[in-house]
């Protein structure tokens, strides 16, 4: 078979689907490994998929493509835009876009399997193609590993794999070490004592509370870290009330927390509750806050080693000046779950997605522009090609360095 990648992009970009519910995507990634000829495992972690091609003696290579959209109405105005809806894991009605490029993920890593699958009389080894549900939610690759992942598929001697992300298209970005953040998501409940808005003398006014712990909780990072530590505390939701005239008996706080070292998130989350209760102790609150801890995403960590021998890899298909290292980045991901259940390295990089022309200014002063829309956000929109040409080249050159030669 031959794929039109850019036509099974456009086709995920405008059908996305939220966390575990990657039901469609799941189908389509089954049915083109079994069509390449892989072994394939459907279901794993509950809508993951797992394609193997065993190819004689030799390294196991596993490559890693996340699968699932987000709660976010697409704005880009592209002909293939989403205009999907879905229900997420609160009961509620939610645009759905991908708007994290995980049907970029999707399809190189397609290409790449069909590319591999071409070229097996120049290697020798096992491939596992991993299609994982639920990156956002950060709980799809621990879904994965505790259904029995590494018990149904061959296990492997390095974990690959990359993320779109609003660099140059036609660059990748790696580091060894920590690599990406860790994050945390945390929803504070704050009780109040609701009752007439013309009347707030007879009240606990939890959205006052919840106004004054927002502005508290920003003192963290800028008062209670050394600057040599790094941390970011972001209050995303703020949740209150049903009619201007009535204060409410409770407020809700959502907040994402990202960390580097495990010793700053400790204080960071300490802090955090430390604050709001105060806040709620000081507003008279009848009762503390209540602390829920969701989705939370290890520290990507790359094995120094293992990242120089792919990123020798990737230098020769893109080139020298093409492959720089991004720095520690302050997104997180959970591909390191599956690294970890093995017991092997993991090499994660960056692929660039969005249009160079937008970075004329960069090599003259050295900044990334700010303006480039980013992941998460409504007008994220990778450029088609080069990124999945270079996607694709950049997984079949990393899964080459480490697979074995073919044998005589």
């Amino acid at each position: 078979m031959s794929l039109d990648l850019a036509a099974v992009y456009r086709d995920l970009h405008a059908n996305p689907e939220l966390s575990f519910q990657e039901h469609r995507t799941a189908g389509i990634v089954a049915e083109t490994l079994t069509a390449l000829g892989l072994t394939v495992t459907t279901g794993i972690g509950r809508t993951g998929v797992v394609g193997v091609l065993e190819n004689g003696d030799g390294p196991t290579v596993l490559l890693r493509a996340d699968m699932d959209g987000l709660p976010v109405l697409e704005a880009t105005g592209l002909p293939y835009a989403s205009t999907a809806r879905g229900t997420d894991h609160e009961g509620n009605d939610v645009p759905v876009m991908h708007a994290c490029g995980h049907d970029v993920h999707v399809t190189c890593l397609l290409g790449a399997t069909e590319r591999l699958v071409a070229d097996r009389a120049e290697w020798s080894g096992t491939l596992v193609a991993l299609f994982q549900p639920a990156e956002e939610w950060g709980g799809g690759a621990e879904a994965m590993v505790a259904d029995g992942l590494f018990d149904r598929v061959p296990k492997p001697d390095i974990v690959l794999g990359q993320h779109v992300a609003p660099l140059p298209a036609g660059f990748a970005a790696v580091r060894g070490g920590v690599a990406m953040a860790g994050a945390d998501s945390l929803t504070i409940r704050l009780h109040g004592t609701g009752g007439h808005g013309s009347r707030p003398e007879t009240t606990v006014d939890p959205v006052y509370l919840a106004a004054s712990t927002v502005v508290r909780l920003q003192g963290i990072v800028a008062r209670e870290l050394a600057a040599t530590d790094a941390a970011v505390v972001s209050v995303g939701q703020i949740h209150a009330g049903t009619k201007n005239n009535i204060i409410p008996a409770e407020a809700s706080l959502g907040l994402s927390i990202r960390s580097f070292d495990e010793t700053v998130r400790t204080k960071v989350l300490s802090a955090i509750e430390r604050i709001a209760k105060a806040e709620a102790a000081a507003s008279g609150a009848p009762r503390e806050p209540d602390f829920d801890y969701e989705e939370r995403f290890p520290v990507t960590v790359n094995d120094a080693a293992a990242t120089e021998r792919t990123a020798a890899a990737l230098r020769g298909v893109l080139g020298e000046a093409r492959v720089i290292d991004p720095g520690v980045i302050s997104g997180s991901e959970d591909v390191g779950v599956l690294a970890t259940a093995a017991g092997v390295p993991l090499v994660y990089w960056i692929l660039g997605g969005s249009d160079p022309a937008l970075f004329g200014d960069a090599l003259a002063t050295g900044r990334m522009p700010d303006d480039i829309p980013s992941n998460h956000s409504p007008f994220f929109a990778p450029l088609i090609e080069p990124t999945l040409e270079v996607g694709v080249a950049a997984l079949v050159a990393g899964a080459r360095e480490w697979l074995g030669e073919p044998t005589a």
